[in-house]
């Protein structure tokens, strides 16, 4: 596709419907059936919810909201919003009533659209700027705020409008649900987006031919522009997965060829495999042997018997696996968190095409990316065309490029601290830059030190731990003190037993990262009782905050490496 420099996202909207009216857009499972949409069909809807909003007495720049699970509703509502300038807020679904309305009070929203009335009982104390509340489901409860969607919009008829937007208008604020403090809202331009959109497609490519299977929050902007817009720029059918209890059998049904996905499907799909086959098994021989293999022959390293034995390790495992996601994946874009290298080996050595990516809603979201022709998995790849990227002295990962936000909003001062005055995004991750490769290695403020002064990237050990199915949830904790210890929630409660498995799970990491004392809590850590971020990134400062008490009883009364138990069971 090709537009103008000076096109906007509802540019981009408009071509593709112009280029291929009748080709499949949009496919929405509707309680008994799934449906489809044409692009012809999405401009009609799209032109009657533009008609249905500017008798609301909009103005350009005013901000509207939604909260929804993916749906063509959430497309048709930010496309009608885009091209009439205004300025969409995204909320995440599973967020918390008060985050949600601190959000909406913060950039000063008028117009709401939710899936129901319910959600709106829980806001309607807190949102003071509402002027109008819009309800996917019929309403029941008696507010001169709230009307049904069907009864909003008006009859179907009226064309899409075209756009007037300057590439640097204002076309979204996305709050960042921080680990630390209030949610900040990052500003994007049309042109922060659909710059990311181009240099992505540019950097793995998609057409008219493929299908998306949207799953993620497309509140989220690594969904959004990946899953979303970009889908659009490819003219790809997008179908909207029914929930993530479904999922499996909608990739089995729906036949993606693309998935926008993070590491925790990976994890799950692993943590399932694992119960399947029973160590030294040969189903469990037979699929470590197809991991080697595969690894070996994606790294241009296979042996004789690799290629000999290829064939019917082919058959016998990979098959199985490609046929429980479709049959017809050839790219899982990767994202949103970082890919612990030996899942990485696992699923490429299994023959996925699986391409790491790295970025931060403040980019747009995305910074780098592997080609799948370029593909190196145990980094996130190179910079996407049109990005600078380099290290700071401590390491610090700073990035420019047309992708980078205005700022946050209503925050100067914030964004004069990340933006500096040369331009350069501090991103707060630290990486190392080889080669034109990035590799992520921690982030700069979740860096523990210990009080022998050894330093230990937690999330590294997390990942690690977590290969274990055993254990739910994870944190390492040791800031300032001489051993590392760990806060779970985990299947069984026998302590000797946690520590010891993860330390299995630590044994290729330095000595000094060894888990010493074990605490076991009950309840899941969740967006609901605060102790997750919408993006389901753990707030370590809070779950800290929270048991505290049992941190410090754990370093009071458990410290396995007095016994044999810890180091010594795993290294020797």
């Amino acid at each position: 596709m090709h537009l103008s420099s000076n096109a906007n996202l509802s540019e981009l909207f408009l071509e593709r419907i112009r280029q291929t009216p009748a080709l499949p857009a949009y496919r929405q499972f509707t309680g008994e059936r799934w449906s489809d949409w044409t692009w012809a069909d999405a401009a009609r809807e799209v032109g009657c919810w533009q008609a249905a909003l500017q008798r609301e007495g909009l103005r350009p720049g005013d901000r509207v909201a939604l909260c929804l699970r993916n749906c063509v509703e959430w497309v048709w509502f930010d496309q009608a919003a885009l091209g009439l300038g205004l300025v969409t807020v995204p909320l995440y679904f599973d967020d918390r009533p008060e985050n949600m309305a601190w959000c909406l009070n913060d950039a000063g929203v008028r117009l709401l659209l939710l899936e129901d009335g319910a959600q709106w009982s829980t806001l309607r104390d807190r949102a003071k700027t509402i002027e109008r509340v819009v309800c996917l489901r019929r309403v029941v409860q008696e507010d001169p705020q709230i009307t049904h969607v069907a009864d909003w919009l008006p009859a179907p008829g009226s064309e899409p409008i075209r756009s007037r937007a300057f590439p640097n208008d204002l076309a979204t604020i996305v709050y960042t649900s921080g680990t630390t403090g209030r949610p900040k809202g990052v500003m994007l331009t049309h042109r922060n987006i659909l710059s990311n959109v181009v240099a992505a497609m540019r950097a793995l490519t998609a057409s008219s031919s493929d299908r998306f299977l949207s799953f993620l929050p497309l509140s989220h902007m690594f969904e959004r522009t990946c899953g979303y817009y970009s889908s659009v720029w490819a003219g790809a059918q997008t179908v909207y997965a029914r929930s993530i209890a479904q999922l499996a059998e909608d990739m089995q049904t729906q036949r993606p060829t693309i998935l926008v996905a993070v590491p925790r499907i990976f994890e799950r799909i692993w943590w399932r495999m694992q119960e399947q086959m029973v160590p030294g098994s040969l189903k469990r021989r037979l699929f470590d042997m197809a991991v080697a293999s595969g690894w070996r022959r994606f790294r241009g390293e296979a042996t004789v018997v690799d290629r000999l034995r290829w064939p019917i390790l082919k058959i016998l495992v990979v098959k199985k696996l490609q046929r429980r996601l479709g049959g017809r994946i050839r790219l899982m874009a990767v994202g949103g968190a970082a890919f612990a290298p030996d899942l990485a080996r696992i699923f490429v050595g299994l023959g996925l095409p699986i391409s790491q990516g790295y970025g931060l809603t403040e980019a747009a979201p995305i910074l780098t990316a592997n080609r799948l022709d370029d593909n190196d998995p145990l980094t996130v790849g190179r910079a996407l065309e049109g990005v600078e990227l380099r290290c700071a002295s401590n390491g610090e990962l700073l990035a420019r490029g047309p992708n980078i936000m205005l700022g946050y909003w209503n925050l100067g001062q914030v964004t004069r601290a990340v933006i500096d005055s040369d331009g350069w995004l501090h991103t707060g991750d630290l990486a190392q830059l080889r080669n034109g490769r990035v590799t992520i290695t921690g982030r700069m403020k979740e860096i523990i030190v210990m009080s022998s002064g050894e330093k230990v990237a937690p999330d590294d050990a997390e990942q690690a731990i977590r290969r274990d199915p055993v254990f739910e949830q994870v944190m390492v904790v040791g800031e300032g003190r001489g051993k590392l210890g760990l806060l779970c929630v985990a299947k069984i409660a026998d302590l000797h037993e946690l520590c010891t498995r993860a330390n299995a799970q630590l044994r290729d990491f330095p000595g000094y990262v060894r888990i010493c004392h074990v605490a076991r809590v009950a309840d899941a850590w969740t967006v609901e009782n605060g102790l997750l971020t919408s993006k389901l990134s753990m707030r370590r400062k809070e779950v800290e905050r929270r048991y505290d008490n049992e941190i410090a009883s754990m370093y009071a009364t458990t410290d396995f490496s007095r016994k044999r138990c810890a180091s010594e069971l795993v290294t020797h």
